[in-house]
């Protein structure tokens, strides 16, 4: 999950933040001051890059954007098992 954070750094603007929830599932969250929507794509093998979302969203329960007052906020959950809890 750590592609959400790089991605705001690489295509996002500041101020950026990450917030952490840990409950049935670990949601973290980052936020940028960008209003561009992040979108999945299937990366062509020959592609350098253009895969990290589409990992994201099969690893994670759930995953989604919105935006805020000040941007964007994405957000992904990933299950934690009975014994994380």
């Amino acid at each position: 999950m750590s592609e959400l954070i790089t991605n705001a750094i690489h295509y996002g603007s500041p101020p950026i933040h990450l917030r952490l929830n840990r409950d049935t599932a670990l949601i973290r969250e980052v936020s940028d001051a960008s209003s561009m929507a992040p979108h999945l794509r299937r990366a062509r093998l020959s592609d350098e890059g253009g895969r990290g979302l589409l990992i994201v969203a099969q690893l994670a329960q759930r995953w989604g954007s919105r935006h805020t007052r000040t941007g964007k906020t994405i957000r992904a959950g990933l299950p934690l098992t009975p014994a994380q809890h």
